[in-house]
């Protein structure tokens, strides 16, 4: 483990307590380092448990890296390092860090972090959000209309999410179509297939702590979808062409309910200093 302060901490549950539908009697626990799909008769959460992971350096490598690096940005709930600049494919230039947070899920009354992310964009973007300078950063996270123009925009947005924990494939996947589904009320053809392309990516897969995925939007008709367990970049791993997709996984995470409000509150004052 890196230099980073680990902390032990038991809980357990030993009262009744209905997960999915099934009740359990027994001590209900967590381990950090174990796929959330797993139930354990001993908790044992790490924090501050977290190393550096980026798009071209390893792990080792980046663990190197100063805190305070202005070439790195900290996510402080997790302590992951995203880059303030990021090369991806498809791009025709690098994308700037807009803010960064982390996606939290609740097992039994306990809020258990499965992973940080860092929000990109092509950095003229800001070139199209001329009506919204001068606002405060609650004006800007308020206002839909300003990240429906983002979207928008004809210029690359992208989603780097860094594992803080084990998971299987499947339980990843699932999570997020348990948040894209309720925003496509009526899936065309094309949309099912597009998710039937994006499921197959995480079937079956196991993801590592400290594996990267990247959500690429090249345009509001077609998304870069790209794996990579130590954080380098090789190949993309499919290519998601449907705009009710494609616009369904922004709203996820930058919509009226966001899957992680740390992620659009962060991107939000970033937008907001931005346009000052």
């Amino acid at each position: 483990m890196s230099s980073a302060l680990a902390i032990s901490t038991s809980l357990c549950l030993s009262s009744p307590t209905k997960i999915k539908s099934s009740n359990l009697n027994s001590k209900i626990c967590f381990h950090p380092n174990k796929p959330l799909s797993t139930l354990y008769t001993h908790i044992s959460l790490h924090r501050n448990d977290a190393r550096l992971l980026h798009a071209h350096l390893s792990p080792k490598a980046a663990s190197s890296l100063s805190v305070s690096s202005s070439e790195y940005t900290e996510e402080p709930e997790t302590k992951v390092k995203f880059q303030t600049s990021l090369s991806l494919p498809g791009c025709s230039s690098p994308l700037s860090l807009l803010g960064t947070g982390y996606r939290e899920k609740i097992f039994a009354i306990i809020g258990v972090k499965v992973y940080a992310a860092g929000l990109y964009a092509n950095q003229s973007i800001f070139s199209k959000l001329d009506a919204w300078k001068g606002r405060s950063t609650a004006e800007v996270q308020q206002d839909s209309s300003l990240f429906n123009e983002i979207f928008q925009a004809p210029l690359e947005k992208s989603l780097h999410i860094i594992l803080v924990r084990d998971i299987d494939g499947k339980t990843f996947w699932d999570a997020l179509d348990e948040a894209i589904s309720p925003r496509m009320t009526s899936p065309t053809p094309v949309d099912e297939s597009a998710l039937s392309t994006f499921r197959s990516i995480f079937q079956g897969r196991p993801l590592k702590k400290r594996t990267s995925i990247f959500l690429t939007w090249l345009d509001t008709t077609k998304m870069l979808v790209c794996v990579s367990s130590d954080g380098i970049l090789s190949s993309v791993d499919a290519t998601i062409e449907s705009s009710n997709v494609t616009s369904a996984l922004f709203d996820v995470f930058l919509g009226r309910d966001p899957v992680s409000p740390s992620l659009k509150t962060s991107a939000s004052k970033g937008l907001a200093s931005a346009l000052k």
